[in-house]
């Protein structure tokens, strides 16, 4: 019961920080106004733009990704029985990134200068989707190979490393104009998505969550032990290559859409599971879906403070994840 009361308490939060989001932002606009502009959408006034096409799809941006990224960092954490896990430690994030490079620093100026055009912007997507799913397939090959964990968590940095090693060298050869543009990518963003690309964000981040709810009795087992979940029926090469794909779908759409976002993955589940209280994952998943949601919304609201102009996102969420990661690291010192 006093669970149920909390995730209650966490969704009238979640709530409310979506209704800040519309409200709130970097150009003040008086409560009546907004209300106007949410009843009569078809509008094409300012205001009406401002609210229905750049808040409000970025209000629902962040509540997607939050939740994506904060269960991808759950089910890694679970599986790799690690901690520090992430949706960025497989290297699924460093594809996205490798994909975004050669389009920006490899192409030159031709799509650089068209990044926030629509056919720029379905360039950038493209090549970060094309780039995470390719190191999803490698890793989902690698995982029928190496039945290890711990060979396969290695491999996944050791693949980051490598890709990390060609964007330094692409970032050498470039120009300064096409450095720039990757950079500005690189701070991340709930901006990317318009409302009319809405419809396919949210249908794949839906479906990878679905993929996740479905791994909530293999993950309770795996808590014990992979032995021990074994002895329980529990196919683990099938559900490791199920939390793959659920983990790589995830962090590649997210990422392709609004760039590589730091420490939601890595500290939310953390988060969720000091405020409910149980490794359970009926009740931790669920927690952890709300809580990256709450986590996101809160970022994208940090990031409007400051009158007329926008913060980077990733400059605000390592204010919220750093202090986590350093509490859990001292705890488990202690």
């Amino acid at each position: 019961m006093k669970n149920k009361i909390i995730i209650l308490l966490l969704l009238l939060l979640l709530a409310a920080l979506f209704v800040a989001n519309i409200f709130w932002g970097s150009v003040h606009i008086d409560a009546a106004d907004v209300i106007k502009a949410l009843t009569h959408p078809g509008s094409h006034d300012n205001v009406a733009f401002i609210i229905t096409g750049s808040r409000l799809p970025a209000a629902l941006t962040a509540t997607l990704a939050g939740a994506g990224l904060a269960v991808s960092g759950l089910m890694l954490q679970t599986a790799f029985h690690n901690p520090l896990a992430g949706p960025s430690i497989l290297g699924i994030s460093a594809g996205a990134n490798l994909g975004v490079a050669i389009v920006i620093l490899a192409f030159g100026g031709g799509i650089a200068t068209t990044i926030y055009t629509l056919s720029g912007g379905l360039a950038i997507i493209g090549a970060a989707l094309i780039g995470s799913m390719a190191i999803m397939a490698l890793l989902i090959f690698l995982s029928a190979i190496l039945k290890n964990n711990l060979m396969l968590l290695i491999t996944g940095i050791m693949v980051g490393y490598l890709t990390s090693s060609v964007i330094s060298l692409l970032n050498f050869l470039a120009s300064a104009e096409n450095i720039q543009s990757f950079i500005i990518w690189g701070m991340g963003n709930f901006n990317g998505v318009s409302m009319q690309q809405m419809p396919i964000f949210a249908a794949l981040c839906l479906l990878g969550i679905l993929l996740s709810s479905l791994l909530v009795k293999p993950l309770n087992a795996i808590l014990l032990g992979e032995r021990y979940a074994s002895n329980l029926g529990v196919n683990i090469q099938r559900t490791r290559s199920l939390l793959l794909l659920a983990t790589g779908l995830l962090t590649a759409v997210i990422t392709a859409y609004c760039g590589p976002i730091a420490f939601i993955g890595l500290a939310t589940p953390h988060i969720a599971f000091l405020v409910i209280g149980t490794s359970n994952h009926r009740l931790l998943l669920p927690a952890t879906l709300i809580a990256g949601s709450i986590i996101a919304l809160l970022c994208n609201l940090l990031c409007t403070l400051p009158a007329s102009t926008v913060v980077p996102l990733n400059a605000v969420t390592p204010i919220m994840g750093v202090p986590v990661i350093l509490y859990i690291v001292l705890k488990r010192n202690r």
